[in-house]
């Protein structure tokens, strides 16, 4: 049973509040973000509590989602209940951020009438509640450079003719009155994101693949989807397909709408999909890639004739020539008095900055091209500096995006839709991996 729920943003600002039991004070949102702010740390814990009250929340689109409870609900519940909220939100809006909520209030306030009774949870359908919402959604459309380039396209790999914007899927599942923009597609999202533990010596130590398949379906009427995968798709490892390269997972798991009476033998999955978001296919790989890590990191550190840390990187991308990896940031962890810094980089347009607050160096490359080395060399000023501080170097951490790539290798095979729709139909596939953490010890 809920009693209040919120929407804050990063910096505490009360977007969105709703009070449906009168059980707890107005101050509640103050109370809230003051015990955020209070704690050390970039992810402070899920669930408190503040006298009787207890507070869980979520961070999404850069915004805090928090429901209160006074009775002892199953944290869990609550925890799904806001997943599904914010994706609810993202369906009816078309995006999550802090300019959308604020431009789409009196729809969110709606759509929150209808969820949630007295505090109890009602329904979080797109289908059922597209029948009562009447606002419409006012759709933000910023400004991006990434719109520009073939940076997280759809098609790109599947229908070369033929690619749409990396924003293509990010607009309300309803199309307002005035507004063309109710095409009948599908974006289907290949999504990885992958955890690795590289040793000292180069060794792969760890390696994890977590990965889902996931459906934004914009047709207003759409029987029945058929998603052919890899023929060589296999679950377990005693479990071999097909001629090709082996594409294996260790764990699978798939929505209740989703049919497999195919996907034994032809690993084809049939879904209704309705309007908006939903993951169809999650799966998971463990202590094991297919091929080569994406990067691999040659150090050199040691202290120079004037008494300064020297330290020369050299970074190489392992992914295939047609491939590269963006946004890529790596986060060298520095002794603690570190005072300044001086850099050489390979390349005009990397950056690299030391910020003592988190005590380490952090060097930015917008674009790694597969099969490319990259170099930097960093002098920063320690006083004080012995071999004991050297040990403070490491372990060195990489975030990045690899658009257009999977590192298991599934691959979308077909999309087909029965029945036929009518009129002009697209059909849009992306494939993209993240780094959840990348490691490397030095």
């Amino acid at each position: 049973m809920i009693s209040q729920i919120f929407i804050l943003s990063s910096k505490g600002d009360h977007l969105i509040y709703k009070d449906f039991r009168g059980e707890a004070g107005n101050n509640v949102v103050s109370v809230f973000y003051e015990k955020i702010t209070a704690l050390t740390g970039d992810q402070p814990p899920v669930v408190m509590s503040h006298k009787d009250l207890h507070f869980v929340h979520i961070r999404q689109g850069g915004l805090y989602w928090v429901a209160t409870t006074t009775v002892d609900s199953s944290p869990f519940t609550i925890i799904e209940f806001l997943n599904r909220l914010t994706t609810l939100i993202k369906d009816y809006c078309g995006s999550l951020s802090e300019k959308s909520v604020r431009m789409n209030f009196a729809l969110i306030y709606e759509l929150l009438d209808e969820v949630v009774d007295y505090g109890y949870i009602q329904t979080t359908s797109t289908d059922i509640l597209k029948n009562f919402i009447q606002t419409e959604a006012v759709s933000s459309k910023p400004f991006s450079l990434f719109d520009l380039s073939n940076v997280g396209l759809f098609g790109a790999e599947t229908q070369q003719s033929k690619v749409a914007p990396s924003t293509a899927a990010s607009r309300p599942i309803m199309s307002t009155r005035g507004e063309q923009g109710g095409k009948s597609e599908i974006f289907v999202d290949v999504i990885e994101r992958m955890s690795v533990v590289i040793g000292s010596n180069g060794v792969l130590m760890k390696a994890d693949i977590e990965g889902e398949i996931r459906v934004k379906c914009y047709m207003p009427s759409c029987s029945e989807m058929r998603i052919g995968l890899n023929e060589e798709f296999s679950i377990g490892k005693s479990q071999l397909r097909g001629y090709g390269a082996a594409v294996r997972v260790d764990e699978c798991s798939f929505h209740q709408a989703v049919k497999l009476d195919e996907f034994d033998q032809y690993r084809i999955l049939k879904v209704c999909p309705s309007q908006g978001e939903q993951t169809v296919m999650q799966y998971q790989l463990c202590d094991a890639l297919p091929s080569a890590a994406p990067f691999r990191l040659f150090p050199t550190v040691e202290r120079d004739n004037g008494g300064r840390l020297l330290m020369y990187l050299k970074l190489r991308c392992d992914l295939p020539p047609k491939s590269a990896a963006i946004n890529v940031s790596v986060t060298i962890p520095v002794p603690k008095g570190s005072l300044s810094l001086s850099q050489e980089l390979s390349s005009p347009d990397q950056s690299a900055e030391l910020r003592p607050l988190s005590k380490a160096v952090h060097w930015e490359i917008p674009r790694f091209p597969g099969g490319a080395q990259l170099s930097a060399l960093f002098k920063l000023e320690v006083p004080g500096l012995s071999s004991a501080s050297m040990l403070e170097v490491g372990p060195v951490g990489l975030s990045f995006e690899l658009p257009k790539y999977t590192c298991t290798g599934l691959q979308i095979r077909f999309l087909r839709l029965s029945p036929v729709q009518p009129g002009p139909s697209q059909r849009w596939v992306r494939y993209v991996t993240h780094s959840d953490s990348y490691t490397i010890r030095i």
